[in-house]
């Protein structure tokens, strides 16, 4: 039997290893294509819809960004299987490189992105395994000793790049749903009382102007106007410390707050009329103003003294939101749901709900739906707009953090005070 020499040997534990080397170099690039190529779809997904559809310029501009880093991710790819395979350009190393750094690095900003904002399963998982593995592929590549030609210009040129992106994502995901609201102003004039031809009642007419002067657009989710009346009895001598303090106490029982009083005798108020003023879905542009004039009704014979006048507007931002339509859903005395943290027993509730969309198509796919739900609320003692952004089924939970992410913004004005002993001395 011939026993193999000792050359031969090592030239077959060298194929050995070279045919290892070979198939772990192939799974590499397998595995760095599947990275580059999953990387391509999920940013080119994002950057059209972002593109095509964001409410806002830095939206629009991530979308363009996104769909660039896609395309770099695809040429990084193709560059991929000439650096392994088909060897025709000098520097595919280099431009698999930069596909695969790209991919890193949005895939990274993506990652926090949905750690932060969004609250689905699935996106987490893809989007995390794509980073661990646009790293592994960053590493694969500059293993495999890639020519790079002026390394300082191409550090650099990268190094702004990565800056610009990560300014304008930081300033789109981060900076805007942070920022300071955009508030309207309600204002309420009170016109001269007019009394009948047979002088039994009289009606005062009040002037509600909504003031928008600012550069954005509003959805209105709900309008209300109401009328407070109250006695107000004078005492003949000075109340005491302690009729203050009874006063005082009641501050916590009833909407309005009525002054601590030497003489008056302030009763809590009772409505005598509510009413909305703007249709809900209806919209405020900007720079624009809305007038509209309510007429309140009382007999001339009324026991109240003074009436008191309150307005107010749920509004939420369109360039926070998409809102295609509200509907109405029913009574709160008759079947429709109302949250535990509504005072259900003093005040009744007219139910809407409507589907809400995010601004943008990354926190769209990664976000659970989210439905908006405004409830009319009115009673003895007042009426008055809570809305909630929740879950599907959630709206038991009230979640005031996200009024700052959509925009929410509650404008309000009132009391505007008016005496009624001149109108009852006409009689």
């Amino acid at each position: 039997m011939k026993i193999p020499s000792k050359s031969v040997t090592t030239t077959r534990l060298r194929a050995q290893r070279n045919m290892v080397k070979n198939r772990r170099s192939r799974v590499s690039m397998v595995v760095i294509l599947l990275v580059l190529l999953v990387t391509t779809v999920v940013l080119g997904r994002f950057g059209i819809e972002n593109f095509s559809g964001a409410l806002t310029f830095p939206g629009r501009i991530t979308g363009a960004v996104l769909i660039l880093v896609a395309l770099t991710t695809l040429l990084g790819a193709a560059a991929v299987m000439d650096h392994w395979v088909w060897h025709s350009f000098p520097y595919s190393g280099l431009v698999a490189l930069i596909g695969a750094l790209a991919a890193l690095l949005t895939n990274i900003l993506l990652l926090a992105d949905v750690l932060k904002n969004g609250d689905s399963v699935a996106y987490p998982v893809l989007i995390g395994a794509l980073t661990a593995g646009s790293a592994w592929a960053v590493f694969a590549v500059w293993r495999t000793s890639v020519v790079i030609p002026a390394p300082k210009r191409v550090a650099a040129a990268l190094i702004v790049s990565s800056v610009i992106a990560m300014a304008n994502f930081g300033y789109q995901n981060l900076y805007l749903p942070s920022q300071h609201a955009v508030r309207p102003v309600i204002r309420l004039t009170v016109g001269k009382p007019v009394t009948s031809q047979d002088h039994k009642a009289f009606s005062i007419p009040v002037d509600i102007t909504l003031e928008n002067r600012k550069n954005a657009n509003f959805y209105v989710l709900g309008t209300e106007f109401h009328a407070m009346a109250t006695r107000v009895p004078l005492s003949p001598k000075d109340r005491l410390r302690r009729q203050w303090r009874t006063d005082a106490e009641k501050w916590t029982r009833y909407q309005e707050i009525n002054p601590l009083s030497r003489r008056e005798i302030n009763q809590p108020g009772e409505l005598i009329e509510a009413q909305p003023w703007l249709p809900i879905g209806q919209w405020i542009e900007a720079n624009d103003t809305f007038a509209t004039r309510m007429v309140v009704q009382l007999p001339m014979d009324t026991p109240y003294d003074q009436v008191a006048f309150y307005a107010s507007a749920s509004l939420a931002r369109k360039d926070r939101v998409i809102l295609k339509q509200i509907d109405f859903q029913g009574y709160s005395w008759s079947g429709g749901e109302v949250p535990s943290w509504m005072n259900t027993k003093e005040f009744d509730s007219l139910i809407y709900r409507g589907r809400l969309h995010e601004n943008n198509a990354i926190d769209e796919h990664t976000r659970v739906p989210r439905f908006v739900t405004v409830y009319w609320t009115f009673g003895a003692q007042g009426a008055g707009i809570r809305e909630t952004i929740t879950r599907q089924g959630k709206e038991d939970r009230a979640q005031t953090e996200l009024v700052s992410r959509y925009g929410l913004v509650d404008v309000l004005t009132g009391p505007i005070k008016r005496t009624l002993w001149d109108i009852k001395s006409r009689r």
